[in-house]
């Protein structure tokens, strides 16, 4: 077997069209598989969907929502979550995020205490159970509960524990001004931005919304000529509507005493409408005993008028900001920020003067009031390209070292660039790998900061395989005085055993990590880069050493 290959070999070296078409070919082979990054063959990103056990449903409603209407939306998204057997058991936190947990540490859930909010956590059988991960089952459901439970004007997200650096969400845009209203105003319009763009799902801005409440002012002159005090009337309208501890119960069972609530029953605090009218007339029913005996309505000392609500001002480093967030519906976050920031760039000229700031960044002005706004991405897309340029860097790195470190022992430009030549080439295994894989699998396959990994760790192993030929085609030319073209094929059919156990041995151990949600990457890298390299060793190193004059390469 290996003497035909051998054979095939010396024949190939000998034919000066075969060597041009296998270089040709090679070389096509090579573009056409970096083609498919830019033409989004394969897509790439951060890190896929995790796998994990658990996940949380988000509900807010608009700012100045009742208890009562966050539950009925709490209640109807439990009902959808029940109806799926891999949920184990759901818990409902209303008016508060749940505890801390990883995701609620960076997000902030934990800071939430409203009545227009609710968290719901869902606890799935173990993955090794589950026909279907997480992530899947996050992308299938969203849809359906979003569209089921669009009440009271309910935002709904659904949010998975990280698979790699915890961050705020997928794409978030951090709009920087020194104006409050600007910001928002164009908060608002880069919220229209994502709601139009195709992938990005679970979209929210940061920051309060301005509602009109109705604001209850005590007046103290009005109280003294009652024969009423200032605390009697607070005391019952905290009493009536938030309730408070009014005596307390001793008991020979425990050695504290037990605190007596008292407050009005949900039903008596509900307002018929949201109006002045509606207030006064519950306030009405309230009322106190004066210093003569007299019973004195509550709406008699106090002045209700309608107002508007003071929204949080947020800043980060001292400088005042909003987050507009969006998550993305399994898909890399690459692709569609930046079709919302060509949207942006496109459809806000006419309102602002846009200039670019570094890579992705924007700078806008208003045309009419002159103010300036910074348009800063984050998110896992900043973390994306830190770690891609990092991990780029770090391949660079590898790639020169290598070069340098063949060049001290060979003592030649030209050998060394041969085994750098062929360890770039496994590089095709890994994108065309990549991109098998998203044809036969569900949901899309990407090209993650693990993929990368596995081609540097391949660098090595292909450098090997080209330094095996090189030394024993050195061998037998220097110490057996075989020519050029019989030691280049004898040295690549003797090698090629080993090369392949080699082979064998990795892509074996790797297929346990192919499917793994966050691994999977590594794992394909691996394998398929492994197939490329061994091909790259044994047919394109040869005809690349054949082309060299070894002899005087050899004796420098």
């Amino acid at each position: 077997m290996f003497k035909k290959f051998e054979n095939a070999v010396y024949n190939g070296l000998n034919s000066k069209g075969k060597k041009t078409f296998i270089l040709l070919g090679t070389l096509l082979g090579f573009i056409l598989s970096l083609m498919m990054i830019p033409s989004e063959l394969v897509l790439a990103k951060m890190l896929p969907g995790k796998n994990s056990d658990t996940f949380n449903i988000y509900i807010d409603l608009p700012t100045g929502s009742s208890i009562a209407q966050t539950q009925v939306v709490s209640n109807c998204v439990v009902n959808y979550v029940q109806q799926e057997k891999d949920v184990r058991d759901t818990e409902v936190f209303l008016g508060m995020g749940s505890p801390l947990d990883f995701a609620g540490l960076i997000k902030g859930s934990q800071f939430k205490n409203s009545e227009n909010v609710a968290e719901i956590v869902l606890n799935l059988s173990p993955k090794h159970h589950r026909k279907e991960p997480s992530y899947l089952m996050v992308q299938r459901m969203r849809n359906v509960i979003q569209k089921g439970c669009d009440i009271n004007g309910a935002k709904i997200s659904f949010v998975e524990p990280p698979a790699g650096p915890p961050v705020m969400a997928a794409i978030v845009a951090e709009v920087y001004g020194n104006n409050a209203e600007g910001i928002r105003h164009l908060a608002k319009k880069i919220e229209n931005v994502f709601s139009h763009t195709k992938g990005l799902v679970d979209i929210d801005i940061m920051q309060d919304d301005i509602y009109d409440k109705f604001e209850v002012k005590v007046d103290s002159i009005k109280i003294a000529r009652s024969g009423l005090n200032v605390k009697q009337v607070n005391d019952i309208l905290y009493l009536a509507f938030e309730g408070m501890e009014i005596a307390v119960k001793n008991s020979p069972i425990y050695d504290d005493q037990i605190p007596i609530f008292l407050t009005l029953s949900s039903k008596t605090k509900d307002f018929t409408n949201k109006s002045k009218m509606a207030i006064q007339s519950k306030m009405a029913s309230l009322k106190l005993m004066n210093t003569r005996g007299m019973m004195v309505p509550i709406t008699e000392v106090v002045s209700i008028s309608a107002v508007k609500s003071n929204p949080m001002i947020m800043a980060k480093n001292l400088h005042q900001m909003v987050n507009v967030m969006a998550e993305t519906d399994m898909v890399s976050q690459v692709y569609p920020l930046m079709d919302a920031r060509n949207e942006i760039i496109n459809t806000f000229s006419d309102a602002y003067e846009i200039s670019k700031i570094g890579l992705f960044n924007l700078e806008l002005k208003d045309k009419k009031t002159a103010k300036v706004y910074q348009l800063i991405w984050d998110g896992e897309m900043e973390v994306t390209l830190d770690t891609f340029v990092e991990l780029g860097a770090a391949f660079i790195a590898a790639l020169v070292l290598i070069f340098l470190l063949m060049v001290v022992y060979y003592k030649s430009f030209k050998l060394s660039g041969i085994i750098l030549i062929g360890s770039f080439l496994s590089i095709i295994g890994v994108i065309v790998g990549h991109f098998i894989m998203d044809v036969f699998i569900e949901g899309t396959f990407f090209l993650t900061a693990t993929s990368l990994i596995g081609f540097i760790a391949l660098i090595g192993i292909s450098s090997r395989n080209s330094l095996l030929l090189i030394d024993f085609t050195k061998s037998l030319m220097i110490e057996k005085g075989m020519g050029q073209k019989a030691a280049i094929a004898f040295a690549t059919a003797t090698r090629a055993k080993p090369i392949f156990l080699t082979a064998v041995a990795i892509i074996l151990a790797s297929t346990l990590l192919a499917s793994d949600a966050v691994f999977g990457g590594l794992g394909v890298s691996l394998i398929f880069g492994t197939i490329a390299a061994v091909v790259a060793s044994l047919i394109v190193v040869p005809i690349l050493m054949d082309n060299s004059n070894l002899q005087e390469e050899f004796n420098k």
